[in-house]
């Protein structure tokens, strides 16, 4: 009997008190959570379109100078900024030929496979294809000793050492290859540690690194490149690929 009046009792009360809720008072000096529509939405990352950028064939590269297979690597964790020591007064429309001429360079003196550098960026804000093996994919360059995986070897035309200026348009086209070569998730203002594979760079074989993921050349390897007046705007290059990335635009 008795069991019969509790079990009737829980069925008709306890719905009833589930309906109800007490507002539980903060914890002595702690404010109240303010209420969801206040609190700051975390930043969102959409793909990043490609930016435009001129192939390979379009700049008459020799292909024929690639002897080696193309070797590719994991998505980019950093990107390496360079120089190429070129004069800066070159007429953009002249870019062409100064490639075919680099790559000559690259190959049959330096002793490379191809171009070493994934991109180049000539003063206008044109964007070339560099290594050959797909702009579109992660080539394995030879542009940073000991961190050419994993990595983009992006190469500003132009000497950029202790004088002049870096034209604004060079700079926005850097941080679009950054925006949109960097894998999902890294932000371009961010630290990345990476692992050395050649003891001529900074960091002996084996050894890791911790660097920004947006670095220059020279603080990896003993090196002025890419000159004090393009590396003192990384920081914008930064701020610039990282706005590019939480909008998808490139």
């Amino acid at each position: 009997m008795w069991v019969r009046r509790i079990a009737l009792w829980a069925a008709t009360v306890l719905p009833i008190a589930s309906l109800v809720t007490w507002d539980t008072p903060p914890l002595t000096g702690q404010a109240p959570p303010p209420p969801a529509a206040e609190r700051p939405l975390p930043p969102v990352e959409r793909p990043t379109a490609a930016p435009d950028v001129v192939t390979r064939e379009d700049w008459g590269a020799d292909e024929k100078l690639r002897t080696e297979p193309v070797t590719y690597t994991g998505a980019a964790r950093a990107v390496f900024v360079h120089h190429t020591n070129h004069p800066d007064d070159y007429d953009c429309e002249d870019v062409p030929e100064m490639l075919r001429g680099m790559q000559q360079d690259h190959v049959l003196w330096k002793g490379w496979d191809d171009i070493g550098y994934n991109f180049v960026v000539d003063r206008c804000g044109t964007i070339y294809e560099g290594r050959g093996g797909g702009a579109d994919r992660f080539v394995q360059g030879a542009h940073t000793t000991g961190f050419n995986a994993d990595s983009v070897g992006v190469a500003a035309l132009g000497d950029f050492g202790t004088e002049g200026s870096v034209p604004v348009e060079l700079v926005s086209a850097i941080a679009k290859i950054a925006a949109w070569k960097l894998r999902p998730g890294t932000d371009p203002r961010g630290r990345v540690r990476l692992v050395s594979t050649n003891d001529d760079s900074r960091v002996p074989a084996g050894d890791p690194a911790e660097l920004d993921v947006v670095s220059g050349h020279r603080d990896i390897v003993q090196t002025h490149c890419p000159g004090d007046v393009l590396y003192a705007r990384l920081p914008e290059i930064r701020a610039e690929a990282a706005r590019l990335r939480s909008t998808g635009h490139g």
